[in-house]
């Protein structure tokens, strides 16, 4: 191995040494006693499930809308395509308070969607709120992704099939998304572990009540705040557990070929 890759190891093994020390000093937190508090407090419980249903409610309407986004862009020049690409990539380079502040002041009473659709400002301080951060910070993962496994798609599968007398639809339905499957599922594994871990525009939306609109990333922040570690520590290592199989679920769908 020359010296150029040696000193390039160096920053490697840092950056790996301090992600395994931060898993590391959560799971030394992890005894029997505790494992047992986490799996038997009833906030606990309501914060798991109240984090499954939004995030995985949030994930299947950021599919909804993104998936067929995505494909319209790929098949169709739009005017001010930078721009608009540009926009749509914003959720994901933004600060989280700054995402959740901007939705704050577009759904309250006050706000322009707000003041026309009085009935939308219901959806702040409430598992609604949860839902809308989630998937809007959410879509944009997956628009980012299904773009990508449109575009690998060669244009001569498409063109085939309208030769063949196949709709735009039809062509969709039967062609690219058998063929786009693999990583358009990736890419809605990843859009799911960011709206179950998503806390900033969640808390600027939706607010931090317990037993109300309290997520797992809530309850970290909530049990921090009480001076309750160990609840706190519980729910980090459930967002650790999911955020593992994730990852792990993404490489075994990538791998497997």
């Amino acid at each position: 191995m020359s010296w150029a890759l040696r000193l390039a190891l160096l920053p490697l093994l840092l950056l790996l040494l301090v992600v395994l020390g931060s898993i590391s000093a959560l799971l030394s937190q992890l005894n029997g006693e505790f494992l047992w508090q986490s799996l038997t407090d009833k906030e606990m419980h309501f914060a798991i499930g109240m984090s499954l249903v939004t995030s995985l409610l949030s994930t299947l309407l950021a599919i909804l809308i993104a998936t067929p986004s995505a494909w319209l862009m790929s098949q169709v020049r739009l005017p001010f395509a930078r721009v608009i690409d540009t926009l749509l990539d914003l959720p994901m380079v933004l600060p989280p308070l700054v995402t959740g502040l901007g939705l704050l002041l577009l759904f309250n009473s006050q706000g322009i969607l707000g003041r026309w659709v009085p009935l939308l400002s219901e959806v702040i301080f409430s598992p609604l709120g949860i839902i809308v951060a989630q998937t809007y910070v959410a879509s944009a993962i997956m628009l980012r992704n299904a773009r990508g496994a449109f575009s690998t798609l060669h244009p001569g599968f498409r063109q085939t099939a309208f030769n063949l007398g196949l709709t735009p639809l039809q062509t969709l339905l039967k062609i690219e998304l058998p063929m786009c499957w693999k990583p358009l599922l990736c890419g809605a594994i990843l859009a799911w572990s960011r709206a179950i871990g998503e806390f900033g525009a969640t808390l600027m939306l939706a607010g931090a009540t317990r037993f109300k609109t309290e997520t797992l990333p809530m309850a970290v922040y909530l049990n921090i705040s009480s001076g309750d570690f160990e609840l706190a520590i519980g729910a980090a290592l459930w967002l650790l557990l999911v955020g593992l199989l994730m990852l792990f679920a993404v490489r075994f769908i990538g791998n497997n070929d």
